[in-house]
């Protein structure tokens, strides 16, 4: 069985597209957020399950693999949804319900924890809540500045994400179809880099330098 976190978070969004779906008001769509905003650490815990399972080696190589799943996920995910919502606009709801709970059962009956009972820590809320994940990282002075970064990156990228669809279909009346290949052919870009080009720069440049380039052009 997967980490608790990771099941918990599939479960989550799950619960949060079938709210989505069958939401008689807005405020029912809110109730869907929350619960998607609790349980969304999905790609954290994702990424720490990368961290138990690598080494120094692999490392850049297994984090430059979830960034393609994120690509190919971004590719498929734009596209289905694009498709499916000209049958019908809670269509891609249930899908992504669907695919979610199926994510969910993987986790549990098939994919294996990543630290074996003696490597884990004990459970401690410090650590648990956002201002104790905060103060663990105040005490490395060099992830504050990339702390710092990543805010920004992730401002500017979900507010192109936040009003793409609504932009394209208002000034260029595109379909939801058209909006869906737009994004598929974002997601190709980033599987391309995360799957290839992140390893190389990597090796070329090391880490430091590969980052300071990818923050550049982002």
């Amino acid at each position: 069985m997967a980490d608790v976190g990771l099941l918990l978070s599939l479960l989550g969004f799950s619960v949060d597209y079938l709210i989505l779906a069958f939401a008689p008001t807005y405020s029912w769509f809110i109730l869907g957020r929350i619960i998607a905003g609790i349980t969304g650490a999905s790609f954290t815990t994702a990424s720490a399950y990368i961290a138990d399972i690598s080494n120094t080696e692999t490392r850049s190589k297994n984090f430059g693999m979830i960034g393609a799943a994120f690509g190919l996920g971004f590719i498929i995910g734009p596209f289905l949804g694009g498709v499916l919502g000209q049958y019908g606009v809670k269509i891609p709801f249930y899908t992504t319900a669907a695919l979610s709970f199926l994510n969910f059962l993987y986790g549990y009956f098939i994919l294996p924890e990543s630290l074996a009972l003696e490597n884990r820590r004990k459970f401690d809320i410090r650590r648990a809540n956002p201002w104790g994940s905060l103060k663990q990282i105040s005490k490395y002075k060099q992830l504050r500045y990339l702390l710092l970064a990543y805010v920004f990156l992730f401002l500017g990228s979900h507010a192109v994400q936040s009003t793409w669809n609504y932009f394209t279909m208002y000034r260029f009346e595109w379909s939801e179809a058209t909006v869906g290949y737009s994004l598929a052919v974002v997601g190709i870009l980033v599987a391309i880099v995360q799957a290839g080009l992140a390893q190389k720069f990597a090796s070329l440049f090391g880490l430091e330098k590969s980052v300071v380039i990818g923050f550049f052009y982002t």
